[in-house]
């Protein structure tokens, strides 16, 4: 039961600036921590100013129209993109640090699909941040990553090559790798994109255990039907951050208006 002058957001409990009483909580440190963040692609912005804190142990989505910056944001927490100005931490430290924290599933086309390898080689990889390129992987290693195939309902492909799956399966497989770096912190970029409902449903499935083990998620998301069922909170980026916090309360129509003006159909706002 949250105390009386505290808000809850993700489930930390701490003070309410209109409390008059004055009382104070201490929070935890969030899992990721954006202050002032601005990134630019030939001196044109493409997030401006960006605060953002995601509590740790929740799932998050990250929302808004094309070329809104939601990729960006995932690339810039990962310093996959140089930062113009501002900072990013990952549980009070530079990404840097922390960053064997931190897993990361990349969107789907950005992979060559036709590179000569198995489901069971790519999902073994997971370790390779932990062992290094001169460690070979272990026995436990190797039973670890058919444990992660069978989590995404993938074991009958372990032997495949990744070029003759279907889109769903190569998401699924890109998901066990994920597993695979035991991560404290899981950034996906638009892992539905061009799945199937099986598929769907096993993310979502494994989302939640991530969630229930104590990890962090944040998700780049466009399907605006299933942010309240998918996420605990949500992030509405239009190169801006336009507003975040627990879906319940942020994901209105207003907001949604705010966030993708003119871009919104009939069918994306219904209720």
């Amino acid at each position: 039961m949250t105390r009386p002058g505290a808000i809850e957001y993700g489930g930390i409990t701490m003070s309410d600036p209109s409390d008059p009483t004055g009382a104070r909580f201490e929070a935890r440190v969030p899992a990721i921590q954006v202050s002032d963040l601005t990134v630019a692609y030939d001196y044109t912005p493409v997030l401006w100013d960006i605060d953002l804190d995601v509590p740790e142990g929740v799932i998050m989505g990250v929302i808004g129209p094309n070329g809104a910056g939601k990729s960006t944001l995932i690339k810039a927490i990962l310093d996959i993109v140089p930062i113009a100005a501002g900072s990013v931490q990952v549980f009070g430290s530079p990404f840097r640090r922390n960053r064997k924290r931190v897993g990361y599933i990349p969107q789907r086309t950005s992979v060559d699909w036709d590179f000569p390898t198995t489901v069971f080689d790519v999902v073994l990889m997971g370790c390779y941040g932990r062992l290094g390129w001169i460690r070979r992987p272990t026995v436990h290693d190797r039973e670890a990553a058919m444990d992660a195939i069978a989590t995404v309902g993938m074991t009958e492909y372990a032997t495949r090559q990744i070029g003759e799956l279907s889109g769903g399966q190569q998401q699924r497989t890109f998901l066990a790798r994920a597993l695979m770096q035991q991560s404290d912190i899981y950034l996906m970029d638009e892992p539905f994109q061009g799945v199937d409902a099986l598929t769907e449903k096993a993310i979502v499935g494994v989302l939640r255990d991530l969630k229930r083990g104590g990890k962090t998620v944040v998700v780049v998301h466009h399907d605006l039907q299933t942010v309240e069922q998918y996420f605990d909170c949500v992030t509405m980026l239009n190169v801006r951050k336009i507003v975040d916090g627990p879906s319940s309360e942020v994901f209105t129509e207003e907001n949604l208006k705010r966030t993708y003006g003119g871009q919104l159909t009939p069918v994306q706002t219904a209720s």
